[in-house]
């Protein structure tokens, strides 16, 4: 079984992909990998090495933390863990400056203590 993790970087490795309009066979021969190879990765049937992630990033031409910001995926109800979501919230804090992570905070507690009261 696949970890929630080679889920989210196959997952986050896909949407990559087609956002640089690349078929997987572009990617694969970009990346000088075979098709089959990206298909196990964004599927989470294989596992990457670090090699292989850095010609991926390589032929994506971006920066290697953009493998990593989850909060880019598309979640859904009943299809995500939430494993997933608090991965993908701590990716989108992840950059925040301290000032920012405290306004968002209070943001925060007033949105849970809302979604609470709705509860009762």
């Amino acid at each position: 079984m696949a970890s929630n993790f080679s889920k989210l970087i196959g997952d986050r490795i896909r949407n990559l992909r087609k956002a640089k309009g690349f078929t997987q066979e572009a990617l694969a021969e970009k990346a000088g990998i075979h098709y089959s190879y990206i298909s196990g990765i964004e599927h989470a049937e294989r596992n990457i090495s670090l090699e292989t992630l850095e010609k991926i990033i390589v032929a994506l031409d971006i920066a290697p933390i953009e493998i990593f910001q989850f909060h880019e995926l598309e979640f859904e109800n009943g299809r995500t863990t939430r494993k997933d979501a608090l991965d993908a919230i701590n990716s989108l804090l992840a950059e925040r400056t301290e000032s920012e992570l405290l306004t968002l905070l209070r943001v925060m507690k007033e949105i849970v203590a809302a979604v609470d009261a709705a509860k009762r």
